[in-house]
């Protein structure tokens, strides 16, 4: 066991990594400790096998042990100290509890494991999200008596799953290969490494509540100022599903002097963005306050609906009012927010269809409803139907002619060549902007909105003015015509 670590730490040893980083001084300090540790020979502590009932512990050390070691070598005199400093290197992971996830240490008898050097975080590691479900993955295979997935690990799992569903075939077989390969390995060595390995995990994916030692990293921090350094895989499966052998690191290239065309590009594209359209956000609070409380009486979940609320009941009645050709006041109303609104009732569009009728340009709205049709028709009936709407309104000679520009019809007789249902995505989006700026707002000025409008504001007043008026006109008729009698009598008389 002891020289496979060594060969591990011998190949780690030619990466090569960045001596005169902060936290690689600090690395070295934490590793000259634990090697020394490790040394029975110069005073180190006893590395033993533990019996417990009816199973053997190998290679682990006590807590107590390590703290009587640190106050005694490193001149430390309150126990506090040397257990904060030992703290320290296990949230490293250079030492582990073997029956805890928490990298702490304890001055009790708990017992502790060195880590392997093939994991100590000098290595330079940045362990991806596929080599964890990897591992996670191998634990499941494994005894489940002695590997079983904490509630956290189990939670990660699912959820790399689901990332990772259309690769996790490539998973599964890449942790199905490394547990077999496990099997092979002697019962103690396979136990100390399936230690190490979980250690390494706790450091890197610490459990939820413990600091994660890796997450404001210095080193991270440097290597984001240099994008061609390499980032390394455990189990040598990054995340884009390209091998590489691991451990690798490659040494960072230097970045090339930029020319006149990249600092050229780069001002134009500043300058694009300083042209760019920009609202402040008092602006755009304000919008959505005044959408909210327009749209808030026609919300059945925050205004009452008449005759009842049918999403709270079982009365749909108030369904059967919204889909009737006899619109309500609210109905009509909400015609006068916008074109979109418009159309969306069918009463709305009819109205609006009439009105174009008498101002003889109905053929943009039938168009549009058109093309609409053809984006819910059959794959099968959408190339016959496009050649339908192109010989009704766009073809020459056609007999309902629309006003579209050049660079639309251009683009719509390209797009004929293979026709869809999207064929017609521009010639429908100019007219609608044809509409919406020039015969909706004389839509809401017409008399046939505004008479619709107010006869649905005010039905009894308008009621009461129509028999008002008749009385009058029946008045005025009965007086003249009971002159004219009179008139008649006298002169026969």
């Amino acid at each position: 066991m002891a020289e496979g670590s060594k060969d591990q730490a011998a190949v780690v040893g030619t990466t090569d990594p960045e001596e005169d980083s902060p936290n690689m001084i600090v690395y070295r300090k934490i590793e000259d400790i634990v090697t020394r540790i490790q040394d029975e020979k110069a005073g180190g502590v006893a590395i033993r096998t533990v019996k417990s009932f009816l199973s053997k512990i190998p290679s682990v050390v006590s807590g107590a042990d390590i703290v009587q070691w640190l106050m005694k070598n490193l001149s430390i005199e309150d126990p506090a100290e040397a257990i904060h400093l030992g703290s320290l290197v296990a949230a490293h992971g250079y030492i582990f509890p073997i029956s805890d996830h928490v990298l702490t240490l304890k001055d009790d008898g708990t017992l502790y494991r060195f880590q392997s050097p093939y994991f100590w975080p000098s290595n330079c590691w940045e362990p991806e999200n596929t080599d964890y479900a990897i591992y996670l993955c191998k634990r499941t295979m494994q005894n489940k008596a002695r590997l079983e997935l904490a509630d956290y690990e189990a939670e990660n799992l699912a959820r790399l799953q689901r990332a990772f569903a259309r690769k996790w075939e490539f998973i599964f077989m890449q942790a199905e290969a490394q547990v077999k390969i496990d099997r092979k390995k002697d019962k103690a060595e396979r136990k100390i490494l399936d230690s190490q390995e979980r250690a390494f995990w706790d450091v890197h994916r610490p459990v939820p509540g413990c600091v994660n030692t890796t997450e404001m990293d210095i080193r991270k921090c440097r290597r984001e100022k240099n994008p061609h350094r390499v980032k390394k895989s455990v189990y040598g499966v990054p995340d884009d599903g390209q091998s590489q052998p691991s451990p690798i690191h490659i040494s960072s290239q230097p970045m090339r002097k930029p020319t006149k065309e990249d600092v050229q590009k780069e001002i134009t594209f500043l300058n694009t963005q300083l042209d760019r359209h920009c609202m402040k956000v008092s602006k755009v609070a304000d919008s959505l306050m005044t959408y909210t409380e327009q749209f808030m009486e026609y919300d059945p979940f925050v205004s009452a609906t008449e005759p009842s609320n049918p999403w709270i009941s079982d009365d749909t009645s108030f369904w059967d009012l919204e889909a009737s050709r006899d619109p309500s006041q609210q109905r009509v109303k909400k015609w006068g927010f916008s074109l979109e609104e418009a159309l969306k009732d069918p009463a709305g569009r009819d109205q609006f269809l009439k009105f174009l009728e008498s101002e003889f340009s109905s053929e943009n709205l039938r168009f549009w409803l058109a093309v609409q049709d053809l984006k819910r028709r059959p794959l099968q009936d959408v190339a016959s139907r496009a050649q339908e709407i192109w010989q009704e309104f766009l073809a020459e000679g056609a007999p309902s002619s629309i006003n579209l520009d050049s660079h639309s019809y251009e683009r719509t007789s390209q797009n004929l060549k293979d026709p869809g249902r999207y064929s017609y995505e521009d010639a429908q989006e100019h007219i609608f902007k044809l509409m919406k700026s020039d015969s909706y707002a004389r839509f809401l000025r017409s008399n046939i909105y505004q008479d619709l409008l107010l006869a649905r504001k005010k039905p009894a007043d308008t009621e009461q003015g129509r028999r008002t008026s008749l009385e009058k006109f029946t008045r005025s008729v009965g007086k003249s015509l009971t002159g004219k009698r009179l008139t008649g009598l006298m002169q026969s008389s």
